[in-house]
């Protein structure tokens, strides 16, 4: 295969992995949205391990929100957030273990 196109095929696979959001299996569905769960899974070797979920609610315009544990670590770290619909989507969240790992975040979505 030519140099120049692996390279770019290798980046275009490092950026979509760097972006793939975990799994969401709704849980119900109708005209309005959905109300999903994405569990925090850690794979082995021969099985899998549940470390945690979050449960969310998505819009058809894409508004939602969402809250969550993490068991992964020493202490659950507990996890919330919202964001609107639409062409340009403002998203804001918060996630503490309640003690010393905390922090906030926000966004904006821009479609086109």
């Amino acid at each position: 295969m030519n140099k120049p196109i692996a390279t770019f095929l290798i980046l275009v696979a490092a950026c979509m992995a760097a972006h793939a959001e975990a799994p969401k299996v709704p849980l119900e569905s109708n005209d309005e949205g959905s109300i999903y769960v994405s569990p925090n899974v850690a794979p082995t070797e021969k099985s899998a391990t549940a470390n945690g979920a979050t449960l969310g609610v998505q819009n058809k315009d894409g508004s939602g929100a969402y809250g969550g544990v993490d068991t992964s670590a020493g202490r659950p770290s507990y996890s919330l957030g919202a964001s609107t619909g639409g062409d340009v989507s403002f998203s804001a969240g918060a996630h503490s273990d309640g003690k010393d790992n905390k922090g906030v975040k926000a966004g904006v979505t821009i479609r086109y």
